[in-house]
């Protein structure tokens, strides 16, 4: 912990720090990708149009079992429903520095059309939002020619009148963002909502510190559930992450169903370099829990069978330190 820690009001443990009407706008022809995540694939875009107009049910890999079946398909058909996302600004607290002083917005972010259960939140400074803008701006500038960023102004900061009005200025821009679809999926808007909290977390990982780095990536990963529907894949980083936290606290069932979130995931989405990693620990940890491994162990050997070249050693912990250093 770095001394002399500035006086915040209201201060927020980890887990307390997280807590769009929008049309679905067509990315234009002439968009720049350098930022875009990238679409569903060709051949999960077909088995959802298969679904859609024949009704098949067509397992997508015969090493699933029915459980995971059944959420595949839930999951897929979830996702011929695109979720619309709100953005509210629920508080605001001020941090004082020794020679500086700011608001921070507290961000909650709902899915609408029903009861959202998961009304997490992140916590965002004026200097965030503007960071934002700018990195949108390089490759968004016609889309964003009608979106503009609140103002900063010289005085008067600090006002409850201003603030007030601040908070309705920033939940405007975010839904305006959000509605823009190339721009909700690029990565510096997902980035926004998650990715400050993400370095701190892999920080306390990496320190051993696996209860503060749990507390932040949880909350993370609910962001990442909502945020992420037109690329679930987004999210095995941090459900990795998770899965080694818990293991390494002692939590082998908690970890063993992380896994079991995280493993179709790889699977539907080709991530190779955590498939050997995740099953390797899956299969250790059903041998702890006295569950049935028999499966999984027929799939890490075959996908050891099929890679070409050597097979990666590393460790899924080893792995979750390289992807987020």
């Amino acid at each position: 912990m770095a001394h002399n820690a500035p006086v915040v009001r209201n201060p927020l443990s980890p887990g307390e720090m997280f807590q769009s009407n929008a049309d679905r706008a067509q990315l234009p022809s002439n968009t720049s990708t350098r930022y875009l995540i990238p679409e569903v694939s060709h051949s999960h875009r077909q088995d959802q149009k298969d679904i859609a107009t024949n009704g098949l049910s067509i397992s997508p890999s015969s090493a699933m079992t029915t459980k995971e079946l059944q959420k595949y398909w839930q999951e897929v058909k979830s996702e011929m429903k695109p979720v619309k996302l709100l953005f509210e600004i629920h508080s605001t607290r001020t941090v004082e520095h020794a020679l500086s002083k700011y608001v921070v917005y507290q961000i909650v972010v709902i899915k609408s059309g029903s009861y959202d259960s998961k009304r997490v939140s992140t916590e965002r400074r004026y200097s965030d939002f503007e960071r934002l803008h700018l990195q949108l701006l390089e490759d968004f500038s016609e889309e964003l020619e009608e979106v503009t960023l609140p103002r900063k102004r010289m005085t008067g900061n600090f006002a409850e009148e201003h603030i007030a009005e601040r908070c309705v200025a920033f939940k405007d821009y975010l839904a305006q963002l959000y509605a823009i679809r190339a721009v909700r999926q690029s990565t510096p808007f997902q980035d926004f909502f998650t990715k400050q909290e993400l370095k701190k977390a892999h920080g306390c990982l990496c320190g051993g510190q696996y209860s503060w780095a749990l507390g932040l990536l949880l909350p993370a990963l609910d962001l990442q559930e909502k945020l992420a529907q037109h690329w679930p894949a987004l999210m095995v980083p941090t459900l990795c992450a998770v899965m080694v936290c818990q293991r390494d606290l002692d939590d082998p069932a908690s970890a063993f169903s992380t896994g079991q979130q995280a493993l179709p995931l790889v699977r539907r989405y080709g991530l190779r370099k955590y498939r050997c990693p995740l099953l390797a620990l899956m299969v250790d940890l059903g041998f702890q829990l006295g569950h049935p491994v028999a499966v999984l162990q027929e799939e890490l050997c075959r996908v050891k069978d099929a890679q070409r070249g050597p097979v990666s050693l590393l460790s899924l912990k080893e792995l979750v330190v390289q992807e987020f250093t």
